[in-house]
């Protein structure tokens, strides 16, 4: 066989490998949607947390699958399958709150209390734009897990949620934080009209500096109940509105 003819098989059987590997996790094969909409089990308010953790768990495995861990993503749909056909999900794991407090912990943003400032100094830094002027808009998935910066241009945390359609028309955006606030328990929450962004969309900025972000009161309770106490909220959004 030719030297040129061999190159073509060798071309070939790569192909053939590189389109099993891809092959070898289909998340669409663990029909999650499916078993949400046809099992009981996973129906109705009480189980809503077990449908946004499985859920989770199917994201987990798309990443793994687009970084070519194709192994490891079949690995995690064999537990999302076993997960969706067992017991229900509140009845596994373990009852340590002390151990359950210390992995979540990790979970959350670190940001260390004096962390230098950032570019916007630089001579060549592009001016911030508000959100509402941006072109296409803003897409949640681009704000979930970004960076918020103080107007001075220091890290103050990371938006972990967005809160839409309040009767008011206020949206907020949740933004965890280390240093002064309790990591994760303890967020701050700002009226997403108050926030500008950088141009590549990579950071999101306040109107106040960082030490006055000491004095912002942090979300009172967890349930967001907090939504429904509009004094709180004027009390809270009056930080963040323009002098």
């Amino acid at each position: 066989m030719t030297t040129a003819k061999l190159l073509v098989v060798a071309a070939v059987i790569g192909t053939v490998g590189t389109t099993q590997a891809l092959a070898a996790c289909e998340i669409a094969d663990a029909k999650l949607e499916e078993a949400i909409q046809e099992n009981p089990r996973f129906r109705g308010p009480a189980n809503s947390q077990a449908v946004r953790d499985l859920r989770s768990l199917r994201d987990a495995a798309f990443t793994l699958r687009s970084y070519g861990r194709h192994d490891d993503c079949e690995r995690l749909l064999a537990n999302i399958r076993e997960l969706i056909a067992g017991p229900p999900m509140g009845s596994l794991g373990d009852n340590d709150e002390e151990q359950a407090d210390i992995q979540n912990s990790a979970r959350e943003p670190k940001s260390r209390r004096g962390t230098p400032a950032g570019s916007r100094d630089d001579k060549d830094a592009k001016p911030l734009i508000r959100i509402d002027q941006l072109t296409p808009g803003l897409r949640t998935d681009e704000m979930i897990g970004a960076e918020v910066r103080s107007s001075d241009d220091k890290i103050v945390g990371e938006v972990r949620n967005i809160v839409f359609g309040t009767k008011d028309g206020r949206d907020y955006a949740i933004i965890a934080s280390g240093g002064f606030f309790t990591t994760g328990k303890d967020s701050i929450v700002v009226p997403i009209r108050s926030l500008k962004v950088t141009q590549d969309r990579s950071s999101f900025f306040l109107p106040i500096v960082k030490d006055v972000m000491e004095t912002v009161p942090v979300m009172p309770d967890q349930d967001y109940n907090w939504l429904s106490d509009p004094k709180w909220r004027a009390r809270n959004d009056a930080f963040f509105e323009k002098p």
